[in-house]
């Protein structure tokens, strides 16, 4: 025990012989610890991207619905009358036009 706290230990051979090994445990516990710190700020890191993901999703969804509402040609004709365009729907379908070429 006198060994112990006078220090005196640290200067025998047996321990000393061992200090590289201790060295590498130690490293290799730093590199252990470093690693599950990282991989924890990388879980909690897909887990804020998975909710934000979610909620552009929601969003995504809302904004589609609205659109294809708004898309429609009755809304598109109450639009128009109510900003006072004076466009008119056409009472005739579209003819398609052929051209002719001289080959």
């Amino acid at each position: 025990m006198k060994s112990l706290i006078g220090g005196t230990i640290l200067t025998d051979e047996r321990i000393s012989r061992q200090f590289p090994f201790v060295v590498m445990l130690a490293m290799f516990g730093l590199a252990l610890i470093m690693n599950r710190n990282w991989s924890e700020k990388t879980i909690r890191q897909i887990g804020d991207m998975q909710k934000e993901l979610e909620a552009l999703r929601a969003e995504h969804a809302t904004i589609s619905a609205k659109l294809m509402d708004e898309s429609r040609p009755s809304e598109v004709a109450k639009r128009v009358e109510a900003e006072g365009l004076g466009l008119q729907e056409p009472l005739r379908p579209p003819k398609k036009l052929k051209v002719e070429t001289d080959d």
